[in-house]
């Protein structure tokens, strides 16, 4: 299948939350014109031929603050070199700051139709403590503007097991979400990550423990799917089939591709990223010849280990298509030895459950140890 997926890193924030691990500098206003010009020029020159683009996803960082004349840019660029499909899903990540309805007008006539808000929680206190500059209020301010400038499609992101967290909390922000108007939610466990300001606070100390990450994760599942989100992916809820077509491709070991410092691609079997480096990509004339080989990708058990994000898992038919060659009884056999109450094997296919979900590395490392 052509690869007709398209992401786009824009590396930008006003101000870095301390969790936070993706690749991002402070914004400048020569630094976002500079950056521009050279993303511009890279998907000039881009070497890979692309299908009319399914998917374009302006992922960051900040994306919005590129503002809408520079967004604008780079979708007509797409329009002309490779095509963008009439039904495309083209997704802008924002914050619920930073919004301006005349912006999201312009990027609603130029084919935005889906934006993910970074909300994070309904709790005001604990939105600071993640270092967030909005307030619950602005996340309801910002998806009534989205509304009014003709978007479609809103996804809000709610981290559970923060520090204090409690399932009251969990609760209002989900409910925070219905009362936005969200389609999409993706609800994730905060992960300390090594480098980052929480790392060197020890802000795991203060967070739920492993059993109490578990409960909370468990009753944001339960009440996702009383306010009509479908649990679809571990950390993905969706209303009325309304998920996301871009990550889906991530999950269904399709091709993409990435392009900005950092961001990753798998193309022709093979995988490959950007170095984090803003003023290499943007100085360098040739940008492709920064790409950093990764090995190849689509393998079986990468195959494996992504559907098995989600909740329709593996599906034998579609596995036997992808992989001729395979016998799955060994897979089988692997996985009927699991507790039932972690995943569930049947003629259809593999498929964990809400509790496999939390240990699924470890189902993953007895079902993959080929």
């Amino acid at each position: 299948m052509p690869c007709d997926a398209l992401y786009l890193h824009i590396p930008f924030c006003q101000r870095k939350c301390p969790y936070c691990d993706f690749y991002s500098v402070p914004a400048t206003r020569a630094q976002i014109e500079a950056y521009t010009t050279a993303l511009l020029r890279a998907l000039q020159t881009c070497p890979y031929p692309l299908a009319p683009l399914n998917t374009v996803y302006f992922g960051g960082g900040t994306p919005l603050l590129l503002g809408a004349e520079r967004i604008i840019q780079l979708l007509d660029l797409l329009r002309q070199r490779f095509q963008i499909a009439a039904a495309a899903e083209i997704t802008l990540e924002c914050n619920p700051h930073s919004f301006l309805k005349s912006e999201l007008v312009r990027l609603q006539r130029a084919g935005v139709n889906r934006i993910s808000l970074g909300m994070q929680s309904a709790n005001d206190q604990q939105l600071q403590e993640l270092g967030r500059l909005h307030t619950a209020q602005d996340v309801l301010i910002a998806a009534q503007a989205a509304r009014e400038a003709g978007i479609p499609h809103l996804s809000l992101d709610l981290m559970l097991a923060t520090p204090g967290q409690t399932k009251q909390d969990v609760l209002q922000a989900i409910q925070l979400c219905d009362r936005a108007g969200a389609e999409h939610v993706s609800a994730y466990l905060l992960k300390v990550e090594e480098g980052t300001p929480f790392a060197a606070a020890h802000i795991e100390r203060r967070c739920p423990d492993e059993e109490q990450q578990a409960d909370l994760y468990l009753y944001a599942v339960e009440m996702l799917a009383q306010y009509g989100y479908v649990q679809y992916e571990i950390s993905n809820f969706a209303r009325d089939g309304k998920t996301a077509r871009h990550n889906l491709k991530y999950w269904n070991c399709q091709e993409y591709l990435g392009v900005g410092p950092s961001a990753h691609s798998y193309y022709a079997g093979k995988r490959f990223y950007f170095p984090r480096r803003l003023g290499e990509f943007v100085e360098n004339s040739s940008v492709w010849s920064l790409v950093k080989q990764d090995g190849a990708g689509g393998s079986l058990a990468e195959y494996l280990m992504l559907r098995l994000r989600l909740n329709e898992g593996v599906i034998w038919e579609q596995l036997a298509e992808r992989f001729p060659l395979y016998e799955r009884s060994r897979l089988e056999a692997r996985a009927k030895s699991l507790p039932s109450q972690l995943l569930t094997c049947d003629e259809a296919g593999l498929r964990l459950t809400p509790e496999g979900f939390l240990v699924s590395n470890a189902i993953l490392g007895t079902l993959l140890d080929f």
